[in-house]
């Protein structure tokens, strides 16, 4: 039986550079985010900024909705520089976007990129003309554009068009088609405009976010089809916990799978009181486990069953994943190559030896009624084999001499 290996890079688009990221060409798939704070609230905003960064985002979208919200852009991001910290900043611009671009020129400046949303530019003749002002703004600074259409707020206009022709076909589609239909036209006709005004195929990005999954995916096979732009894919809506991390790993699992994607966002909508760098988290370890990137090595545990009644393996598996995502920041400076690691933390004698020879490093721990020690295999050979109160502690220094050992400059 054969694997099909992941699609990287098969689908020829061009290349955008965003601050210090590349997006599509041959770079790897980048992982972005959005801040959830008041962006005039420049401390708030840039404490989040620094911790999404720090958690692994390569570009950070930032809400810019109103004259204040313009206003902290350039201190945002010059605290951000003081701070030696050198994340691209995204500015989400929806209704008004061309006026404050034009009254905050500082803002134009400091950001890296605009996002503009087709169906929230204007109304009537307004929307061309608003539309235009800001792909101009974006050509004077030199700034790459992301066209992002969104089936929750689309181009009435548009709509109508495509809804009155396929009235008029002899065969028309179901309204599930049309809207799809409208999705992909938004979309290209958008990036066609931009570049008549002046805006360079390089500088342009483009998105079509649904909520459905099939939905998503059949917009997408169709953009990526029909356009050879850098394409940014996320699911919107994608909803709380464990139902917007499946519902967004089963759409973009597909299309990345199919070549199709060069950014990804996961949009989860964080638990009250919760911690936003968890989107960030997800959208790395489902390219991680696609096997497109590397970025924190992996602990591989088993799942439990009656043979392992003690949660003494579930808790070492937890504290290692903590304890090697936690020392990444530090670790992907000193030792490059890290995010490669794998590490087995198994709980009882059935697989437990098997898998941890296959990882770099793995720890057998004792099941229910097995004897109390805990064989360590290192490159697939038995090593020492750990017992008593400290082995815990013991094993996580074994990783941590493994690291230095073999990453070290």
């Amino acid at each position: 039986m054969s694997v099909t290996a992941p699609l990287v890079n098969t689908r020829r688009t061009v290349a955008v550079t965003v601050g210090n990221i590349t997006i599509g060409g041959t770079a790897p798939v980048v992982v972005q985010s959005m801040t959830n704070t008041d962006t005039a609230d420049v401390e708030a905003t840039t404490r989040q900024v620094m911790a999404l960064a720090q958690a692994g985002s390569e570009l950070v979208r930032i809400t810019v909705n109103n004259i204040e919200a313009a206003r902290a852009v350039p201190m945002i991001a010059e605290r951000l520089q003081q701070a030696r910290l050198e994340i691209p900043l995204v500015g989400d611009f929806h209704f008004n976007g061309h006026k404050l671009l034009a009254e905050v020129p500082e803002c134009a400046a400091a950001l890296a990129k605009y996002r503009i949303n087709p169906g929230n530019v204007g109304r009537g003749k307004k929307r061309d003309t608003q539309f235009a002002d800001m792909i101009e703004t974006a050509c004077a600074y030199d700034k790459p554009v992301r066209i992002g259409v969104n089936w929750g707020s689309l181009d009435q206009a548009l709509v109508t068009r495509l809804m009155d022709e396929n009235a008029e076909c002899s065969e028309p589609k179901d309204a599930q088609e049309v809207i799809h239909d409208i999705m992909v036209t938004s979309a290209l006709e958008s990036a066609t405009q931009a570049e008549s005004i002046g805006l360079a195929r390089d500088h342009i990005i483009l998105s079509a976010k649904l909520s459905g999954v099939q939905d998503l995916i059949s917009v997408y096979r169709e953009l990526a089809a029909r356009s050879d732009c850098a394409l940014h894919l996320g699911l919107t809506e994608a909803g709380m916990g464990s139902r917007g991390i499946v519902a967004s790993s089963a759409a973009l699992a597909v299309l990345l799978q199919e070549g199709i994607g060069d950014t990804i966002r996961i949009s989860l909508t964080p638990e009250p009181g919760g911690d936003r760098t968890r989107e960030v988290q997800v959208a790395q370890e489902l390219l991680q486990s696609m096997e497109l990137r590397h970025f924190t090595p992996a602990v591989i545990a088993c799942p439990g069953c009656g043979r392992t009644t003690s949660h003494y393996f579930q808790q070492l598996a937890q504290d290692i994943q903590a304890h090697l995502r936690d020392s990444m920041p530090a670790w992907r400076r000193q030792y490059p190559g890290v995010e490669e690691l794998s590490v087995a933390v198994m709980g009882c004698v059935v697989n437990g030896p098997g898998e941890s020879k296959h990882a770099d490093i793995g720890i057998s721990l004792p099941g229910t009624g097995e004897q109390p020690v805990a064989p360590v295999y290192v490159d697939g050979k038995k090593t020492v084999t750990l017992k008593g109160e400290t082995i815990a502690a013991d094993f996580q220094k074994i990783v941590d001499d493994y690291v230095r050992q073999r990453y070290g400059q």
